[in-house]
């Protein structure tokens, strides 16, 4: 075998395991990350860090969560990991929902799957704002 052969088998083997890969860990089967445990935390919305969340449409990550102010000024908060391949979501205000810019998914304010290619929901926990304190829970 020369070396014009060995390299051009070698690519098409390398090619072979790449495409196989990304095909286990792109289809349904592929690993699911787990929800946040259990949360239990408030966000006070008063500091700097919070500011994203006196705007309506605002967000921000805190705590494994996604928390949002829709455009109606209700306050929601989801698991930030995409179930599908585990990248981080983000909201859009425009459209009032959930999207993983990996592969597209999108999910409802409630974390319920609208669009795949994940087929599980995003955990949804529950918001309760107190004055100018935003409790988390779930």
């Amino acid at each position: 075998m020369d070396r014009k052969e060995f390299l051009s088998l070698f690519g098409v083997g390398a090619a072979a395991l790449a495409v196989g890969s990304c095909l286990q860990a792109c289809s349904k089967g592929g690993t699911t990350p787990a929800a946040p445990p259990t949360v239990n935390f408030k966000l006070d919305l008063t500091a700097s860090a919070n500011n994203a969340l006196n705007t309506n449409g605002g967000f921000l990550y805190s705590n494994g969560l996604v928390v949002a102010r829709t455009n109606q000024g209700a306050f929601i908060a989801v698991s930030m990991i995409c179930p599908h391949q585990g990248s981080t979501v983000i909201y859009q205000s425009s459209i009032n929902d959930f999207t993983c810019p990996s592969h597209g998914s999108t999910f409802a304010p409630t974390g319920a799957v609208v669009q795949g290619p994940a087929v599980t929901n995003l955990k949804s926990y529950s918001t309760q704002l107190n004055g100018t304190s935003l409790h988390v829970w779930g």
